[in-house]
């Protein structure tokens, strides 16, 4: 029983660190001169709105990352599973250092493709492992391309 919730400790911490490391270079209030100069899509959310997706969906990530963790089938291998989520974790913390770190809208935008990308492959790898897992990807990869629209729409509007 320590075991797993250990595992889940463990699954969460990991899938909050790109949140983490986002939150440094995310625009706090209304000082960010840069992103508030910005056009941005008539859909795009108050600031609050951001916050509270992205805890909810470290959250999902993290069950999801746990089921994975957990799940005892001998004849299939977790490594492809653990190699797409870090390499998921990797793109999600750097399109906050590209796009509010660097202010670099089309890289941003290239990387949060590549993200959208390995998030989909990471799903279909999961559901053979955990079918519960790859549909908590679901709202992750639904939100991202909504973040893909509104990092293309500032790219095209300025």
């Amino acid at each position: 029983m320590w075991r797993k919730i250990f595992l889940f400790i463990w699954a969460m911490a990991i899938s909050f660190l790109p949140g983490a490391f986002g939150y440094i270079f995310t625009p706090k209030h209304s000082n960010d001169v840069w992103y508030n100069s910005l056009n941005n899509s008539v859909l795009t959310p108050d600031g609050w709105v951001f916050g509270v997706a992205w805890t909810i969906l470290y959250i999902l990530l993290g069950i999801a990352l746990y089921l994975i963790m957990v799940r005892n089938n001998a004849r299939i291998s977790k490594t492809r599973a653990y190699v797409l989520f870090v390499i998921q974790l990797i793109l999600n913390g750097l399109w906050s250092y590209l796009f509010f770190g660097l202010n670099l809208v089309a890289p941003a935008l290239i990387c949060v493709a590549a993200l959208i990308i390995v998030s989909v492959w990471m799903m279909i790898v999961f559901k053979p492992i955990s079918k519960a897992a790859s549909n908590l990807v679901w709202p992750y990869i639904i939100w991202l391309c909504f973040a893909m629209y509104l990092n293309g729409t500032i790219l095209f509007l300025n």
